[in-house]
């Protein structure tokens, strides 16, 4: 090859690999896998400016095979953050590319995702596992409380991903809005944006599946509730930075969703929540059209297991700080009327209180009801063990940060729950177990 030949070549591949690492450049967080179902995959991605996105992918046993997203372009307005929504078919893993400006933009851990089987009339439903937690906070110096930082062991994140789950249920207070925050739009951008780009985040996000549903540091202030005045604000920056497939209603994060035979509802504890201290209205968290939903819901569902996912404890009996014992009337009335309609299967996820711990409340003629409480994944940590909870099932409280892992196993219609919960460490804590048959 000629010298000048050689030297303009050298020149185009330098520019080149100069391109492409402007576009890795402008990656701010993610590739994050939102929902999954048969038909349709979310795919998420926010950029540190605006840049034009798109996806490649294809079944991981047919590279030749490869599809395309439409274009994107991400937005200032909308934190820079896009959602593409793939088309896929049924029961096949996929892998797939982040192309920024054109440019493939590599990751140092696998980017892939599934569609969800159709196992319907042909085959027992298929074995899966689920993480859930909840109090996520990442430290940010100049905006936190003086003192000593609230957040840590950050490598919790990497001990979930290591377990392999099929996908990630988000309890609540998966941000923490700082006072700097909540007033405007720019903090409330700025809080997701700080926490998303964690670095040990980033792997899970890029091949695990995420739904969430919010508590009040999502939401607004702590403890806050309808009242709040931006409460806008951080509805649109929780749709623009969460995958759910469905929001119930406009002004709220209500959803559901279905993994093989079991269904996820997730519960909005604070767009239509009274104020704590007010003790003139009526006293509600989930108010009467989510209400009217969750039973109307949880009617129709035949799945095996019915997951209400909801930031505060619903079961303990302690009527202390925000658990659903301080609102005894809309407590006893969804209580009561998941007894009268004969609902099977119901089972609670809860967040919120710095520890984790197990509930059983036995009922008259029906199973008992379970609550199950992990938090906090990186938050400060709080025992409760003097609390008088008299639903706790013994030995089952965790004073450290720590996450679940559920795994859904067994023929149809005898289907079994393993719950599992780690250290920040991914070591092993407590094992515990649900049959389908005693939820009837």
């Amino acid at each position: 090859m000629k010298k000048q030949h050689f030297f303009s070549l050298f020149i185009f591949l330098s520019g080149l690999n100069l391109q492409i690492f402007a576009q890795s450049e402008l990656l701010q967080s993610g590739p994050m896998v939102g929902y999954s179902t048969m038909k349709e995959v979310l795919l998420w991605v926010q950029t540190t400016e605006s840049a034009k996105i798109q996806f490649q992918y294809y079944p991981k046993d047919q590279p030749e095979n490869r599809l395309e997203s439409e274009e994107f372009l991400t937005q200032k307005e909308e934190a820079f953050t896009v959602q593409a929504i793939l088309e896929v078919q049924p029961s096949i893993q996929y892998q797939y590319e982040l192309y920024i400006n054109n440019q493939l933009v590599e990751r140092p851990y696998p980017l892939e995702f599934q569609s969800q089987t159709l196992w319907q009339y042909r085959t027992d439903p298929p074995m899966f596992s689920f993480a859930f937690g909840s109090c996520f906070h990442v430290n940010e110096t100049i905006l936190d409380r003086p003192g000593e930082p609230y957040g840590g062991d950050y490598q919790i994140m990497q001990s979930i991903y290591e377990k392999e789950p099929d996908f990630m249920v988000w309890g609540g207070d998966n941000i923490y809005l700082r006072d700097a925050d909540w007033n405007s739009q720019t903090g409330i951008f700025h809080r997701y944006t700080h926490t998303r780009s964690l670095p040990e985040l980033q792997a899970l996000l890029g091949s695990v599946h995420h739904y969430a549903t919010w508590d009040d540091h999502d939401f607004g202030p702590n403890d806050s509730d309808r009242s709040f005045w931006n409460k806008d604000k951080t509805l649109k920056a929780f749709k623009l930075f969460w995958g759910n497939p469905n929001y119930i209603f406009e002004d709220g994060i209500t959803g559901t969703f279905t993994w093989n035979d079991v269904q996820f509802f997730l519960l909005d504890d604070r767009s239509y929540r009274s104020p704590n201290q007010d003790t003139v209205t009526k006293r509600e968290i989930i108010g009467e059209k989510q209400m009217q939903w969750l039973l109307e819901a949880l009617t129709y569902s035949k799945a095996s297991f019915k997951f209400i996912v909801i930031g505060g404890q619903v079961i303990n009996s302690a009527d202390v700080f925000e658990n659903y014992a301080t609102y005894a009337e809309e407590k006893q009335k969804l209580i009561a009327e998941i007894t009268a309609r004969d609902i099977w299967g119901v089972v609670f996820l809860t967040g919120d209180r710095h520890h984790s711990e197990i509930s059983m409340m036995p009922r008259e003629n029906a199973y008992p009801l379970y609550d199950i409480t992990c938090s906090p994944f990186t938050s400060g940590v709080h025992s409760a063990l003097d609390e008088d909870n008299q639903f706790r099932i013994p030995d089952t409280h965790i004073a450290k940060r720590n996450f679940t892992i559920l795994e859904v196993n067994g023929k149809f219609r005898e289907r079994v729950c393993n719950i599992t919960f780690y250290d920040m460490n991914g070591e092993e804590l407590l094992k515990y177990e649900i049959k389908q048959e005693d939820l009837r």
